[in-house]
Parts: C-alpha cells; structure tokens; sequence
C-alpha cells in the first residue's frame, strides 16, 4: 500500500510538472513582428524550401532604419553575438529562431555540391564591393547563430549582393527558373543576395525515380512500363533497361498488354539499339495488330515516306483505307505518298476528296495548304 502511494505521488508531481511546463510555452506573437515565412521551388523533382522569420526596415518601435541596415543592424563580418557558445558568428540571413535551407535531393550551390538534407542558412555580409559568404551548416536546430561552429559548415560559396529595389520586409524569392536551376536571392531594403541552384543530370534524376515509381501504382499498368520505356528513348540512354521494361509492357504477368502501342515501343527500343531487322518484325506487328488505330497507321506510312521507302508507304495507307475508309485523313495519306512519287495530280485528288471531309477549320486550311503547292506542281512533304 505504501509503494502504491508513493507511485501515485510520483506520477502526480510529474503531471503538475509537465502542466507547468506547457503554460510556459504558449504561442506568443512574433518578436518585434517579423511574422514567419516560407516559400518554396521544384525543380523538377527536387523541392527547394527557405523557411525564415521577416523582419522590416522600420524598427518595432517605428522608427525609420534606411540606409542603417547593412553594416549595423546587420554587422559586417563575423561578430560577438554575446550570447550561446559562438565565439563570433555570422549573420542568421533573417530574424528570430534562424533560417533553414532544406532541399530534397543533392544539387549544386554556385557550383559546388550540397547534399539533399536541412541547412541552417548563414550569411557573412560584408561592405558595398566585397563578395559575401553564404554558409549551409549541418545545425539545422540550434537557435539562430549563437551557436554556430564553423565545424558544421558542409559548404561556404562567396557571391556578389546587388543593388535592388526598395524591399521593406525582408524576403526571399526564386527567380530564372529553369528546367534544371533557379536563382534564390535574399531581398531587402535595396539589396539582392543571390546564388544559383542547379540540378546536376536532369534525365538521370526522372530515370531513377521511374524505376522506384514502377514498384509502386504506376508498375500495375502496362502504361507506365511503356511510358518509361520511350523515356529512354526520347533521351538515347539505359536502352537496355527500356527493353524490359518494353517487355514487361507487352507480357508481364497479370499487367502486359499486346498491343500496336507496345508492340511499336519494343520496336523503337530495338531500332535505337541498331537492331535493325528485328525493330522491324515488331514493327509489322504494331501495325498490322488489329488493334491499330487509323492515326497511327497513318503515322507510320508518313514515316515511311520520311525514310524514303515509298512503295511500302503505299502498302501502308492502302491498308488503312481497307480498315478506316471513314476515317477524313485517308485521303491525306495517299496525297502525301502520291506527292512524294511525283504524281501530283493524283494527289491533288486525294487532296481534294479529303478536303470535303475535313473536320474543323484548321484541318480545312491546311489541306488548302497542301492542295495549291500540288497545283504548282510542288512536293507537300
């Protein structure tokens, strides 16, 4: 009984501990009202995210602090911050806690490597005409700089402020967005702080996240074996990983679908490989699957007609017509390879029969199109 006691006073205390303690951690507003922000950036796969507290030009207290940023409510160099383990530290590149830099994948800051992971984001400012140093720490937590170790630096890039326009709260934005970089810059009162993102190898960072993505939804259609498939066509590398997962579009257990678009893909594979003649045999196959849809035959036969191979062209419409005879741009298909031969004036009657049948304005003018250079006696491919 009495250790039963002594438990219930022990779990008691512990209670009226932690109560006490939360009511000394209640959400208060904002020291001196530099309200938090956060603003992100994809770049392509990767994320960017600055989170930092704004604080403004004018002080808590209203007065007007122009051209008393730079140099001293922002000191120059690294200072004693007179408080924590820092035995000088550099500026916390914003207000209150400190500022994080996280990033989702590794990159490139002004050319040197930052590992995805969380940065505490510091900044040695310096006088108008010196570069400043821009400093990503490992201490993602501690509490602004004071206390900061240049030990936990994983990586310092020196840039060049510029003047900018009058910025009253002090704000961070991505600016030259590109496919694979950006530009982040600090802006406030009327100075830029920027430095440049890049992502390394665009096409490699997507390949590597389809093969994930394919154990997952994406991997229960043959679609997404397809679609990654002509990926690594489109971009001439990792043939060999779009064959299975041509494959694997095509015949896959429970997932594989043989069908003009699959079988057309392996084919594509297998030319990109330089093998010739059996990228052909899957050719054939797509399409003549029963499958194949009037644009894509029709697509074919004007790839052939690109290659030069003018009789299999022909081959190749004739047999659309036989499967597709509704379908408006048959006539177009024999208009091109007739044109191709030289016999415009058969395929000016390809050409004027696919006219009354074509669908929409736009279809109509560019048969318009292909109809007068065949009256000037002009090929129209």
């Amino acid at each position: 009984m009495q250790n039963l006691k002594r438990y219930f006073f022990t779990i008691t205390a512990i209670i009226i501990a932690h109560i006490a303690f939360s009511q000394g951690n209640v959400t208060l507003p904002p020291s001196g009202g530099n309200q938090k922000a956060e603003v992100s950036q994809w770049i392509g796969l990767v994320k960017v995210t600055i989170n930092y507290s704004s604080p403004d030009v004018s002080a808590p207290d209203g007065t007007d602090r122009k051209g008393k940023i730079w140099g001293q409510l922002v000191p120059y160099g690294m200072t004693n911050l007179g408080f924590g383990t820092a035995k000088e530290g550099p500026w916390r590149a914003g207000a209150n806690e400190g500022t994080i830099f996280s990033v989702s994948h590794d990159v490139m800051i002004e050319g040197k490597k930052l590992p995805a992971g969380n940065y505490g984001l510091h900044m040695i400012a310096q006088p108008e005409g010196k570069p400043w140093t821009i400093i990503f720490s490992n201490n993602s937590t501690a509490w602004g700089s004071f206390y900061y170790e240049p030990a936990e630096d994983a990586l310092r890039v020196d840039v060049t402020p510029v003047k900018n326009e009058y910025q009253e709260w002090l704000t961070y934005e991505f600016e030259d967005r590109q496919p694979s970089s950006c530009v982040a810059s600090l802006q406030w009162e009327n100075l830029k702080v920027p430095f440049k993102i890049e992502v390394g190898d665009m096409n490699e960072m997507y390949f590597q996240n389809m093969k994930k993505e394919l154990q997952t939804i994406p991997g229960f259609s043959w679609q997404g074996y397809n679609t990654a498939a002509n990926f690594c066509i489109q971009n001439n590398f990792h043939l060999d990983q779009a064959l299975v997962w041509a494959d694997a579009a095509i015949s896959m257990p429970f997932v594989g679908q043989e069908n003009a678009i699959t079988l057309m893909t392996k084919s594509n594979v297998l030319s990109q490989m330089g093998k010739t003649e059996e990228a052909q045999t899957y050719q054939e196959k797509a399409v003549y699957h029963p499958a194949a849809q009037a644009i894509f035959i029709h697509n074919y036969g004007r790839q052939l007609i690109s290659q030069g191979n003018l009789d299999k062209a022909l081959e190749i419409f004739e047999l659309n017509a036989e499967r597709n005879p509704d379908a408006w741009f048959i006539g177009v298909g024999f208009g091109r390879v007739y044109s191709a031969m030289g016999k415009y004036k058969k395929a000016l009657k390809y050409m004027e029969e696919a006219l009354v049948k074509a669908p929409t304005e736009f279809n109509q003018n560019n048969v318009k199109g292909h109809i007068e250079k065949l009256k000037r006696g002009e090929d129209i491919n």
